[in-house]
């Protein structure tokens, strides 16, 4: 009977293993920099005046405190002919620079010895991410920050508080009386240290210290705890500060290290850095400088090239435009939320922001979007060879991707699921997600006629199929229906480039996908309002204005339209910039979200929670869900099941168990 369990176990878990479809949903977001544009280098350093300098003025990647307006790292392409010349940089010719500077913490927390100074602490960014080094002056030994914020959280007794990294920080007991909460900070579920925190004189703040690396006494966890009382039904604890550095992965930084195409050069409060080989920004490239820091070049014949910053965690992500101080303009090469095509130099979007005493008068914000024509990713083969199906219009909105239905008017809009020449290989059943819902299978491969049965579905419900015959070469299908006003409207196609007879199973080759969500169609018309803004007129241009007075006071997240915001600095001068944000992993996605006029709808009312905190996040005593780490897109579908064969050959592995287990 075990060994009956074991072979049935095995099967099943081979069964679930083969039905996990590839996916063709992007799961990365990538920031980018001010797009560099020349025949050359030479070029584009007469544009710039010099040396090629990338720093967060003009690169959201780069770590920036918009409150204290400090920064760190820098990237500079030397403007010397001996070391960059045509579209190679040779060794040395690239330096990066990361500087530690004194930071604040957000949270104010009481220090517990007033003789110490516990007001900052020292933070480096490297490769666009956050650290802190063990020592204020030197950069050697660093552990990353995980958290730093003054956000307020309200306990019951016995509830856990999920951080960064593994940690949780639970309140093991609160004493209303004595007016103190016994804390607990723990890591994937073991105990790391407590403490009973005393709040009688005020605000009370729990520094856990140790030892990291060469250092002692580092300051590796602080929590601000501000009040204790009796709500309702619990006693309560109220937390407005939490700091958490990574301290247990000492990243150890020494001259001459490697870290990707870099190497280390010096150590000191400054890191630096060199290229210590030649890197040539020929066309259509990826060049990995270091950790997910890389140099990206357009498929064209000029130079043109931008730093991206690109990230694969779950979480989500702030992309930014320039720092501005008064009035200012916003276009893709300042804000990198705009839609952007690097290979064929298109954008879509502008901003427009005047401001007197910290003031936006109404009509001094303008926000313009225009319909480019822009090629298609993949290289789709025409069906009808009188037909230009080569672009597309395409109109950047709220930062995200949509479609015009008609080339000159933006009156009807659909969003652009995907465009993409990535290359994916289906067996026969085998299924590709695509994003919105949908899927596409290759019911059926005949490789000796090249062809394959294609089936689009949504949801699990079938929209359209095809045979595509490869006879004479590459092939597209066109699926069109008509969208809102306009017929026959290209809503998907797909590149197929190949059916052939592998070791196993026949293949059909997937070099070409382009996706509308065309059920979903956005109508713009003159004196709609999204959010603070209302539309003057549209035409292939969408132009909008602010219709009231929109004040940039202090430390303030200003909701302007569908996701894009801007945020002022907490400082006397004032400073902000233009933001959206992206999420990977669990949580609202910023691109999938929904965008339409805003409806006169009476608001919902405000739920306050019995205890009369509404601004608080309240945790509950119920541990909260782990967040769940999904797998990367895989590039190819080879893997995939082929359909229900994989439910007969299971089947046959248990008739063949059951047989075995009878003699």
């Amino acid at each position: 009977m075990k060994r009956f369990t074991t072979i049935a176990l095995v099967a099943l878990i081979a069964l679930a293993a083969l039905l996990v479809p590839a996916s063709a949903v992007d799961a990365t977001v990538e920031v980018r920099s001010e797009v560099f544009n020349g025949t050359d280098f030479a070029d584009i350093f007469t544009s710039e005046g010099g040396d090629i300098v990338i720093s967060t003025t003009n690169f959201a990647g780069f770590w920036y405190d918009l409150d204290d307006d400090l920064s760190s790292e820098t990237l500079t392409i030397v403007n010397d002919s001996a070391l960059v010349d045509d579209v190679a940089i040779q060794e040395e010719g690239l330096w990066y620079n990361a500087t530690i500077v004194q930071s604040d913490y957000s949270g104010d927390f009481a220090d517990e010895d007033t003789a110490s100074d516990n007001d900052t602490f020292p933070l480096i960014g490297l490769f666009a991410d956050k650290y802190v080094p063990t020592a204020d002056d030197d950069a050697g030994e660093l552990v990353k920050l995980l958290l730093d914020t003054d956000d307020k959280y309200t306990l019951r007794t016995g509830s856990a508080l999920e951080l960064a990294g593994g940690y949780e920080l639970t309140a093991k007991q609160i004493d209303v009386e004595g007016d103190k909460v016994w804390m607990e900070l723990s890591k994937d579920g073991e105990f790391v240290e407590d403490e009973v925190i005393d709040v009688t004189a005020g605000d009370a703040t729990w520094d856990y210290d140790v030892d990291v690396g060469d250092q002692d006494d580092v300051i590796v966890f602080r929590v601000l705890i501000t009040d204790v009382f009796q709500g309702q039904v619990d006693s309560l604890a109220v937390v407005e500060g939490l700091w958490l550095v990574d301290y247990e992965n000492i990243l150890e930084v020494e001259s001459a290290d490697e870290f990707g195409e870099l190497e280390v050069d010096a150590v000191s409060d400054t890191i630096s850095m060199f290229n210590s080989g030649t890197l040539t920004l020929s066309g259509d490239k990826q060049i990995e400088l270091a950790e997910g820091m890389m140099l990206v070049t357009a498929d064209s014949d000029d130079l043109r090239f931008a730093l991206v910053k690109e990230y694969t965690e779950a979480g989500t992500y702030e992309i930014r435009g320039n720092i501005a101080t008064g009035t200012a303009t916003w276009t893709a090469n300042e804000f990198a939320g705009f839609w952007y095509d690097l290979d064929d130099d298109e954008s879509s979007e502008s901003l427009d922001i005047t401001v007197v005493s910290d003031a936006i008068a109404e009509e001094d914000l303008w926000y313009n979007t225009t319909i480019v024509q822009t090629a298609y990713t993949g290289d789709f083969a025409d069906e009808d060879a009188a037909s230009d199906n080569d672009t597309f219009p395409i109109i950047g909105l709220f930062a995200q991707e949509y479609v015009a239905t008609d080339d000159d008017d933006a009156g009807e809009l659909v969003k652009l699921l995907l465009d993409t020449d990535d290359k994916y290989t289906l067996r026969t059943g085998s299924a590709l997600e695509l994003a919105g819902g949908y899927e596409l299978t290759a019911k059926q491969i005949d490789v000796e006629g090249d062809k394959v049965w294609m089936e689009l579905s949504k949801d699990g419900e079938f929209v359209e199929d095809e045979v595509i015959d490869v006879t004479a070469g590459d092939a597209t299908w066109d699926y069109d229906v008509d969208v809102g006003d306009q017929d026959d409207v290209i809503v998907f196609r797909v590149l197929i480039t190949d059916v052939f007879q592998g070791q196993v199973d026949s293949l059909a080759v997937v070099e070409g996908l382009w996706l509308l969500d065309y059920e979903n169609i956005l109508e713009i018309e003159s004196a709609d309002e999204f959010g603070e803004l209302e539309v003057d007129a549209v035409s292939d241009t969408i132009s909008m204005f602010n219709s009231g007075t929109i004040t940039l006071s202090a430390d303030k997240e200003i909701d302007i339209a569908e996701g894009i915001m801007l945020k002022t600095a907490d400082d006397s001068t004032l400073r902000y910039y233009p933001f959206v944000e992206r999420t990977i992993g669990e949580g609202v996605v910023q691109d999938d979200s929904e965008v339409g006029p805003s409806e006169e709808e009476m608001p919902a009312e405000e739920e306050v929670a019995e205890e009369e905190v509404p601004s608080e996040e309240e945790v509950t005593e119920e541990m909260p869900a782990e967040e769940v780490e999904e797998e990367p897109a895989e590039e190819t579908a080879e893997e995939e099941s082929p359909g229900f064969e994989a439910v007969f050959a299971v089947a046959g592995l248990l008739a063949v168990a059951y047989l075995v287990r009878r003699n």
